[in-house]
């Protein structure tokens, strides 16, 4: 009888020690790509998610190369969540050699889309190139890019840019090995950093929101309450940035590593020029350099930056070059390691922080940082 109970006891204590590793399993096992992302399906997915992010903070998306564990990874994943628009142009064959099956997010499906011109405007993303009338808050139309076009209502994730993708069979009837080749930087004639607009990381959130609904829809209720407070803090950032923003003039031209901050130029009015373009392994020519000198000079540009993704050789070249300062580090594709830019709204308020501190001059208010009047309301779905 004693031996009974010592088993029965010992059985217990086992039963006990597997509740935690039984709770780890019931949580949804999210893969994503890069940090930004993984930051935003943890405030999303918050205790329902485990997260796993194939590129870390302080590691460069753009020339990353997956390993075997990924793919392993993949497989075991109960949702795949990815930017597009080539931004990571390894991930659609991952997810080929993976197997995966599952749901997939395409965080920018549905954003309003800038065009990257590349070199033929002289590395400029701001005003002139990306006209406000065009690209600006007033038309982002949330109504077009509301959930009712995307299928969101109803979670119908079996449209979710399967039809742009083919991820019914992973992209690869439409984004074939043949199409992409092996060079995985060529971004095409779409801007993919969309992050950086705040708006646009709204339907970002959203997006998110509902591909985690979709791998689990017993915990809706928790997800839409999430992405309901994040959306909140997004807003909230927005508003900050803007009067941050506000007291740098609008002739002001930012000099960065690669071209990164096209959405961020757009939605907030400045100007940024680069000797590269949309990859961080691009490396600029000599002319594109002896350009970029002409154009610090001939625009008074105050200060340089370096960006945490980029080799800083190129602009203490320019700093050289010019006797201009560097004025701090902006972060475009991937979180810090540590400290305010280790999460995506940390993130975005440094850079605001940083540009303001180098460039504001106090009390001037007369530049338009742009389409103060768009629609903060828009909360993406919040009745759904």
């Amino acid at each position: 009888m004693h031996i009974v109970n010592a088993s029965a006891a010992l059985l217990g204590v086992s039963a006990l020690l597997a509740l935690p590793t039984a709770f780890a399993a019931e949580r949804v096992q999210v893969v994503t790509s890069f940090s930004i992302l993984a930051d935003m399906i943890e405030n999303v997915g918050g205790e329902h998610v485990e997260v796993t992010s194939l590129v870390g903070p302080d590691s460069d998306a753009h020339v990353y190369s997956p390993r075997p564990t990924d793919a392993r990874a993949l497989a075991e994943a109960d949702l795949v969540v990815f930017n597009g628009l080539q931004f990571e142009g390894w991930m659609e064959r991952l997810i080929d050699a993976s197997d995966y099956a599952g749901p997939l997010v395409t965080t920018t499906e549905g954003i309003r889309k800038l065009a990257y011109h590349g070199h033929d405007h002289g590395h400029a993303h701001g005003h002139d190139d990306h006209g406000h009338d065009d690209h600006g808050h007033d038309d982002h139309g949330h109504d077009d890019h509301g959930h009712d076009d995307h299928g969101h209502d109803d979670h119908d994730h079996g449209d979710h840019g399967h039809d742009d993708h083919g991820h019914d069979d992973h992209g690869h009837d439409d984004h074939g090995h043949d199409d992409h080749g092996h060079d995985d930087h060529d971004h095409g004639d779409q801007d993919p950093h969309g992050w950086q607009d705040l708006a646009m990381g709204q339907i970002y959130v959203a997006n998110i929101r509902d591909g985690l609904i979709e791998a689990d829809p017993d915990n809706e209720a928790a997800y839409r309450e999430n992405a309901e407070r994040y959306i909140a803090e997004i807003q909230a950032m927005d508003e900050e940035m803007r009067r941050l923003l506000g007291e740098i003039p609008a002739s002001t031209s930012v000099i960065t590593g690669h071209d990164s901050f096209g959405y961020f130029a757009n939605a907030y009015g400045l100007r940024f020029l680069s000797p590269v373009g949309l990859s961080t392994e691009a490396e600029p020519s000599a002319a594109n350099m002896a350009r970029l000198i002409d154009v610090i000079r001939e625009q008074n540009v105050q200060a340089l930056f370096h960006e945490n993704m980029t080799s800083p050789a190129i602009i203490n070249q320019l700093a050289e070059e010019t006797g201009l300062a560097i004025a701090g580090t902006l972060y475009a594709d991937a979180l810090a390691a540590e400290g305010e830019a280790s999460t995506y709204l940390g993130m975005m308020r440094h850079n605001a922080q940083t540009l303001h501190d180098a460039l504001a001059q106090p009390g001037h208010d007369d530049h338009d940082h742009g389409h103060d009047d768009h629609d903060h309301d828009n909360g993406h779905g919040h009745s759904h």
